[in-house]
């Protein structure tokens, strides 16, 4: 680990506008690191593991790190221990070899260090060519170990669209990175596999973790100097503006002057103007929107027959996903259209209404591309054409009605299925039924019906309970009239 770590230790020195807060912080970080790298000096020990039928190369346990941080950096806790270790590994400068979340366990997971040369004190900026040079990369190695998650595959597939026109160019390059890694020794390219993944964990994270990069005072600072040119991950010079500034002729800066200020406070001012919202409009729509949900959180108001959230009862949540709607779920159906196609029981009942008005297609579209998000990625492209044919190609059994804009953009997604395929026509169908469909189905009688429904029963009740004693009542009178007459003839 300590020879491929120098060998790629290729970075030039540090820029001295690099005195920000986040180098100051990145190299007491490296200085941890390379004494932690350090075995002479005793640093962590770093060892090849026998696993089964392979073996695992330059590895190190996440224990071995935090009685490490404990010993040399007089640390008493060793939560606050694993804390440390695991801000160093949200940074990249350690990382898990078998899960994308950069955090450090005290346990017997296996970590390995990053090399220097994606250490972020070299101040790079990856672009998402970059990042559509690395997946394209990944998926012509065909190894298990490196086969796309997910979301990775998704962003592929987003990135294509995005840069169609010079994807020959990425194709190109992710192309000619593969032969140079598969002249290298098994060893060394499975570590840098391994280094370059961590790398774009911490610049593309997995969905759901922190991204360390977001916040960087290093791309504020950027913004006051955007003539600054960007080193790129894999070498390749970019410029931060359209003009290259060694192309450019030098400038003399011109004095900014009282027009050029009057403009800019003008320009300001309508922005203020736009964007302003006053506090008593957001206090009211909140303060609304918390009246109108207040009886529905069983927190604040204690449902029946019992709150689930503290006992062992479970009738509550039972009767909320029951088929037979209460008077409650039914009256939350009319706060908006995601609250009545929350509902399955809402869902079912605007569906009928749909069936009706004869535009029953339009629900079940959205509904099938809601479902189309949650196949497994090797059956979502058979699923576009499913949908595309029911729906929306020419002479489709269910079609729906759709604007040429949206049309056009959905036609285009098609020839690169993905989960996010009918995006575009899903919000346009949405909307369509939001503005239309909805507001009728609210107005409808089975809606009314079924908000008047609890109330029905108890007065039919009512009824059969006064007709009941008027009955007895009469059959009373007529045993009394009857038994006078008998007695009287006898």
């Amino acid at each position: 680990m300590a020879q491929v770590s120098s060998e790629q230790n290729v970075s030039g020195p540090m820029d001295p506008e690099d005195d920000s807060p986040n180098m100051i912080v990145y190299r007491k970080i490296e200085d941890i690191i390379t004494k932690m790298e350090d075995d002479k000096a005793g640093g962590v020990p770093i060892r090849t593991v026998k696993s089964f039928l392979s073996k695992i190369p330059s590895v190190v346990t996440g224990s071995d790190i935090v009685q490490w941080l404990l010993k040399n950096l007089s640390i008493e806790d060793p939560a606050e221990a694993i804390h440390l270790g695991s801000l160093i590994a949200a940074q990249g400068y350690i990382f898990p070899i078998s899960d994308h979340v950069l955090t450090l366990k005290d346990d017997g997971t296996f970590y390995r260090f990053q090399a220097p040369y994606f250490w972020p004190s070299n101040c790079w900026e990856p672009e998402n060519t970059d990042y559509a040079i690395y997946l394209c990369k990944r998926t012509m190695q065909n190894k298990a170990r490196l086969e796309l998650a997910d979301y990775e595959a998704e962003n592929l597939a987003r990135l294509q669209r995005a840069f169609a026109r010079k994807w020959e160019f990425i194709f190109m390059q992710a192309e000619a990175q593969v032969k140079i890694d598969r002249k290298k020794d098994k060893t060394e390219r499975k570590i840098l596999d391994s280094q370059e993944r961590a790398f774009w964990d911490v610049h593309r994270p997995v969905p759901g973790c922190v991204n360390t990069t977001e916040m960087d005072i290093r791309k504020c600072r950027r913004m006051k100097n955007p003539q600054k040119v960007k080193k790129s991950v894999y070498g390749i010079t970019e410029e931060s503006q359209t003009h290259s500034p060694v192309h450019t002729p030098t400038q003399v800066l011109k004095k900014t002057t009282k027009d050029d200020l009057r403009k800019q406070i003008t320009f300001l001012n309508v922005q203020v103007d736009r964007h302003c919202l006053k506090m008593s409009k957001v206090a009211e729509s909140l303060i609304s929107y918390s009246d109108q949900y207040f009886e529905y959180d069983p927190l604040l108001t204690p449902p029946e027959p019992s709150n689930p959230w503290i006992n062992d009862d479970a009738t509550f949540w039972d009767t909320e996903s029951s088929k037979e709607p209460s008077q409650q779920r039914v009256r939350r159906w009319g706060f908006s259209l995601e609250e009545a196609l929350k509902d399955p029981a809402g869902r079912d009942q605007f569906l009928r209404f749909l069936e009706s008005e004869f535009s029953s297609e339009n629900l079940r579209f959205w509904l099938a591309v809601q479902d189309l998000k949650k196949q497994p990625l090797q059956e979502v492209a058979d699923r576009v054409q499913e949908i595309w044919h029911e729906f929306l190609a020419p002479g489709a059994p269910s079609s729906i009605n759709l604007d040429s804009h949206s049309y056009e953009i959905t036609s285009q997604n098609v020839k690169d299925p993905g989960r996010y395929t009918f995006e575009d026509a899903q919000e346009h169908i949405y909307k369509l039924m939001k503005s239309d469909s909805y507001a009728r189905f609210l107005r409808s009688s089975a809606y009314q019906d079924l908000l008047l429904a609890r109330k029905k029963p108890d007065n039919e009740q009512g009824r059969r309970t006064s007709l009941e004693k008027f009955t007895r009542s009469m059959g009373k009178s007529l045993t009394a009239k009857r038994l006078t007459g008998l007695m009287q003839s006898s």
